[in-house]
């Protein structure tokens, strides 16, 4: 072959190396990440020696309970524990779930077929929505909300209706005004109590009405409930499988991440309708290898040892609300303690926008928080503050906050 034609090959394959390396279009239609301003706003503060408090990120900061780390480290030595666990997880495990959840919930589940190992409840959200929704099919979710619904709905070829969650109905959607055309459609519906990023909490009669419609319109109810056990003042949430016939019709989702603060660990549980828990495995099976059996020896000793460590806590946790909501009050704000989970919703006062509040606080105050519209166009307005900092840390905010008037223009 003549050099010449050789170089002009040589030449061309960049080219066309470039073009084979186009993404996919279901990435091109996710939501704009809109966190990016405020990291660059972190990284700008931070080279100029500023001492930023991050408070928006859920990540517990608690370490583990001794308990389970030290039932990780024996399990991790047993050989047997080394190769590739059952996509359906450990039996002990998943026995060990279903015991909690009786003593818990009061519902009596069957560990080979109601309970499914996760790698997270955000694998099993993500891989719900694969399992069971078509290219066309309506995915019903709360909004604001956990991006995972909308961004699986978006891999499943489905389409997202969103159903605002305002604060003049306690952050409950509505079910009653879904269009009959959407309802013919809809496939799914992902409800999430105590609820991530609003905090708000739902009364049973709220579970018994989802329940009554999904069997209705013969739609698949998801509970995403991780926060179940993060709570404060006496509440007790409950579960959408203590409704009667619930389990006909409904998934629901657990994570051992905010529980037993086991965030990294990648831990967590589906129990339901045997139909929906088998449909859900049969994803993982082809697209997962299960939980590291070492981990899912130490998640059996968190669900069925010393329950302390959780109660405590929650205490910690609660004082560190107490603390913020105290400091956010002194300065103008107008805020409600929530009940349960890591985060304080706030309305910003006057008519600023999320993006200019967050921007300020970081600016004036050094602390870190989420703007609202972050996780949906109903959380405009609103800021959210995580409870997933040191104590002293928290302290410091919350000394910074009395202090910062954040009053914007009226529009």
């Amino acid at each position: 072959m003549p050099k010449s034609v050789a170089r002009k090959k040589t030449r061309a394959e960049p080219a066309a190396r470039r073009s084979a390396f186009a993404r996919a279009d279901r990435l091109n239609v996710l939501p704009p990440y809109l966190f990016a301003a405020i990291d660059r706003k972190k990284r700008e503060l931070r080279e100029k020696g500023v001492d930023l408090i991050d408070l928006g990120i859920g990540d517990p900061d608690i370490p583990t309970a001794p308990h389970i780390v030290e039932a990780l480290k024996v399990a991790a030595g047993r050989p047997e524990n080394h190769r590739y666990p059952a996509y359906e997880g450990m039996l002990s495990f998943r026995a060990a779930a279903a015991s909690w959840f009786k003593k818990r919930f009061g519902v009596d589940l069957d560990p080979k077929t109601e309970v499914l190992s996760l790698i997270g409840s955000k694998e099993g959200i993500g891989h719900m929505v694969l399992a069971f929704c078509n290219p066309g099919d309506v995915v019903l979710a709360t909004e604001p909300g956990y991006p995972v619904y909308k961004i699986g709905t978006i891999f499943s070829g489905g389409r997202m209706y969103e159903l605002p969650i305002l604060e003049e109905n306690s952050f409950l959607p509505d079910l009653s005004h879904i269009p009959a055309g959407v309802l013919r459609k809809a496939k799914l519906l992902f409800i999430n109590y105590p609820n991530n990023p609003t905090g708000a909490v739902a009364p049973i009669e709220f579970f018994e009405e989802a329940v009554a419609f999904s069997r209705k319109h013969r739609i698949i109810l998801c509970h995403d409930a991780a926060y179940t056990e993060v709570v404060f003042d006496g509440y007790r949430s409950p579960s959408a499988l203590q409704v009667p016939g619930a389990k006909d019709v409904t998934i629901e989702f657990h994570s051992l991440s905010k529980t037993y603060c086991m965030t990294g660990w990648r831990i967590g549980f589906a129990v339901g309708h045997p139909d929906l828990v088998a449909g859900l495995g049969a994803i993982k099976t082809n697209l997962d290898s299960g939980v590291f059996q070492a981990v899912q020896e130490a998640g059996i000793a968190a669900l069925t040892g010393d329950q302390s460590h959780t109660a405590k806590n929650n205490e910690r946790v609660g004082r560190r609300r107490d603390l913020l909501v105290q400091a956010l009050r002194s300065a103008g704000w107008r805020i409600d303690p929530p009940r349960a989970t890591y985060y304080l919703w706030v309305r910003v006062p006057g008519r600023m926008s999320s993006a200019d509040c967050v921007d300020r606080l970081m600016s004036e105050a050094g602390v870190v928080c989420t703007p609202g519209n972050g996780f949906g166009p109903s959380g405009e307005g609103f800021v959210r503050f995580s409870l997933t900092a040191p104590d002293d840390r928290i302290a410091e905010a919350a000394r910074r906050l009395s202090k910062i008037r954040i009053a914007g223009p009226a529009k």
